[in-house]
């Protein structure tokens, strides 16, 4: 399949060098465009900022697996389930209630309740 730019046909060396330079992950002008943030493995993201932390840091809310109930988990004890991951903050809690981040990633609904309990937190 021939490549055309600007109606005149690209030599073969161009085409195998860009090619060669998509599959390594690089731009047209060989700069690396992968993303350089190195997350660990105890390292979550927060559903309203998309802050990359420490899973300490965040508030961890779970769709507990046979209940299908939603609680926050406070660390006392290990909730199984689906877990959304959220920062401890009044702005990422405002945003994720207004735009149903919440729900939307524990794929349930999620009462006023449960964000009357996240604001209690921060106070």
């Amino acid at each position: 399949m021939p490549h055309y730019c600007w109606g005149e046909r690209l030599s073969s060396t161009y085409l195998i060098l860009s090619l060669c330079k998509r599959m390594k992950g690089l731009n047209s002008i060989g700069e690396d465009k992968t993303p350089k943030v190195s997350a660990s493995k105890n390292d979550r993201r927060c559903i309203s900022c998309r802050k990359i932390a420490p899973k300490s840091e965040f508030w961890r809310v779970v769709k507990c697996h046979p209940a299908k109930q939603i609680a926050i988990d406070l660390g006392k004890t290990l909730l199984q389930g689906r877990s959304a991951y959220l920062c401890p903050t009044a702005e990422c809690l405002q945003s994720a209630q207004k735009k149903n981040r919440l729900g939307r990633s524990l794929k349930a609904a999620v009462t006023e309740d449960i964000y009357h309990q996240l604001e209690l937190l921060i106070n």
